[in-house]
């Protein structure tokens, strides 16, 4: 490992247990356009409280039916009431966090005897409507309280909160009383009211934070795997199969062109941080051709010229999802082939 790499990781773990200050305020201080455009982007939109979730409130009572147990999420007041029965014993209690900014689905946690629990059910948007969450696929409850959610352990909710939010986790320990919703600035770049304070006294020794924008193919999959997992997490731990295909550093590691040290194939490569999500195939056009190109090493295409994605990066149907995903497997997909791991 780089003596670089090594400062970096050290850099990047102190911006994961940090508390935040003012968050994106003191960023956007002097980067408004970069903070603007974030709160756009989906990352923004990881987590919000439940008694602000637009779709919990576009939809006033959902319902779902599991075996002898029913499920129904109603908003009553000014919150979401998650209530599960099974006609003879009721479990009511309060949604707190609605996880998932809703494009594909959104999953909620709630409280319960003192301890966090992630529903059961959740949203899909195909759906609009309620399925079992894709953790719960599979399994069978017994119990009423199974039946509403999943208990988290101490592990688990640090990661989720960690993941979807700025600030949660302090010392190794999640901290919700400092939690910011969604991914802010500070969840990248580290904490920003010293590297602020720092530029305006003109301390340049004290005002440096991560260059992120120097990270090389590996760097940037070690970062943005922090929480869409690296190819080492996968590989050594999976999922196999289908179910890996939303891990996107894995993916991109496995394709034939990767090369850790090339820029062009980093994740940043084709996917702005700061802004909303690309949806339009045409526009990765030019980002292929920066290496398959006739003035690049590299072959081109003997099928098309234009949307590269479509083929090389086929999306995959997610069993439970109720959605498809790209694979970032970059590579020649052909039609019946098994799912490459």
């Amino acid at each position: 490992m780089r003596a670089g790499w090594v400062v970096l990781c050290m850099l990047l773990l102190a911006a994961t247990t940090a508390l935040p200050s003012s968050g994106d305020l003191v960023c956007a201080q002097c980067h408004r356009a970069e903070t603007a455009r974030a709160r756009e982007s989906p990352m923004a939109r990881a987590l919000v409280p439940a008694t602000q979730c637009n779709i919990l409130r576009a939809h006033p009572e959902l319902n779902f039916t599991e075996g002898i147990y029913r499920s129904s999420i109603r908003w009553e007041g000014d919150r979401s009431i998650l209530s599960v029965t099974d006609g003879r014993q009721t479990l009511t209690v309060p949604l707190l966090w609605a996880f998932g900014n809703g494009k594909a689905g959104q999953t909620y946690v709630f409280e319960h005897d003192g301890a966090l629990y992630e529903s059961r059910v959740s949203f899909y948007s195909a759906l609009n409507g309620l399925d079992l969450t894709m953790g719960a696929r599979g399994t069978a409850p017994r119990t009423i309280e199974v039946a509403a959610g999943r208990r988290m352990d101490a592990i688990g909710a640090r990661e989720c909160f960690g993941c979807h939010s700025t600030g949660a986790v302090a010392h190794r320990a999640l901290q919700l009383e400092s939690l910011v919703p969604g991914v802010g600035c500070e969840s990248c770049h580290g904490p920003g009211e010293k590297h602020a304070a720092a530029v305006r006294a003109g301390d340049a020794a004290h005002a440096g934070l991560p260059k992120l924008g120097a990270l090389d193919a590996e760097e940037m999959n070690e970062l943005c795997g922090r929480c869409h997992r690296t190819w080492q997490q996968i590989a050594l731990q999976g999922p196999l199969g289908v179910n890996n295909v939303r891990f996107q550093p894995y993916r991109l590691t496995n394709s034939k062109c990767y090369d850790p040290a090339d820029v062009r194939i980093r994740c940043t490569a084709c996917h702005d941080p700061h802004g909303p999500l690309e949806t339009n195939p045409a526009a990765y056009d030019r980002k292929c051709a920066a290496c398959h190109s006739s003035g690049a090493q590299g072959k081109t295409c003997a099928v098309a010229k234009a949307g590269c994605v479509s083929c090389h990066m086929p999306k995959v149907e997610l069993p439970g999802a109720h959605a498809r995903f790209t694979d970032h497997q970059i590579r020649i997909a052909r039609a019946g082939e098994q799912y490459p791991n």
